[in-house]
């Protein structure tokens, strides 16, 4: 039996998760409140330093901060001045992850206020980008560095259930004959390369039409699963992926647009850090 069932089974089953599931936003926003405020008035001193001891979400990061800091300002040093820097909020809106980049939703951690704590800042900063478009024409450079949580678990140097990850995006929309997607595509390879030095772009092209944005970059011989379209590539330094990219439908799906064009890239300053 599932942890699920039996819990169900307990309270009555799954009735009760259906009446919680029909509740207004407001109305479940106090219920779990109040369940909060009670577990939490149940915990003295030494259950909260019990927690902090062995729970992976809330020790302090692994890799030292001046290590970090010093990653961080490198990636941000080698952005276009076209590219603004947003202090992105900890949290995100409650299907951030799910409804727009349809990854699942027990990967993230979700609040008893209709939020979810930041999992991935492209899709913070995608958000934004959207309500940039629909306020005027020009192509919009949007760039972050977020500390983030991943509820799935991670083995290895470098993953972490929480770490930093740097981001940018470009959004635009399309100019046919894949121009926005040149120009957006080579100016992420050339700050990549500019801020990781020696690394290896290795490019999975989805779509044939894309071939010729790819360049003179190596395949990945590993076909990419996931929400990319199009073209998609992997960043590795040393050996070691560092990061990733690629053009995703997001824009479109928040706008209701479908000459909307988002191009995304990413980079685990962990890994890069510490490679």
């Amino acid at each position: 039996m599932g942890v699920l069932t039996r819990v169900l089974r307990e309270l009555g089953g799954e009735e009760a998760l259906d009446r919680l599931a029909r509740l207004s936003g407001s109305d479940l926003t106090s219920v779990l409140l109040a369940l909060m405020r009670r577990r939490a008035g149940a915990l003295s001193g030494p259950d909260v330093l019990r927690q902090y001891r062995s729970d992976r979400f809330v020790a302090p990061a692994e890799v030292p901060f001046a290590v970090l800091r010093a990653a961080e300002d490198r990636l941000l040093a080698a952005l276009p001045s076209s590219f603004s820097v947003l202090g992105l909020a900890p949290v995100a809106p409650l299907g951030t992850c799910s409804a727009v980049a349809e990854q699942n939703q027990n990967n993230v951690l979700s609040t008893v206020r209709g939020t979810e704590v930041a999992a991935d800042p492209t899709n913070a900063l995608a958000l934004e980008a959207a309500v940039r478009r629909q306020s005027g024409p020009d192509d919009v450079r949007l760039a972050a560095v977020q500390r983030v949580v991943r509820a799935q678990l991670f083995g290895g140097a470098g993953r972490f259930a929480h770490f930093t990850l740097f981001a940018a995006v470009s959004a635009g929309r399309d100019r046919g004959s894949l121009s926005f997607e040149r120009q957006h595509f080579a100016e992420h390879i050339a700050f990549l390369r500019e801020a990781c030095g020696d690394i290896e772009v290795r490019v999975t092209v989805l779509d044939p039409r894309f071939e010729v944005v790819r360049g003179e970059l190596p395949a990945d011989p590993s076909r990419h699963t996931g929400y990319y379209e199009g073209l998609c590539f992997k960043v590795f330094r040393g050996g070691v992926e560092i990061g990733d990219g690629g053009f995703v439908d997001w824009t479109q799906r928040l706008t209701g647009n479908r000459k909307e064009r988002l191009l995304i890239s990413g980079v685990g300053v962990d890994r890069f850090a510490t490679c």
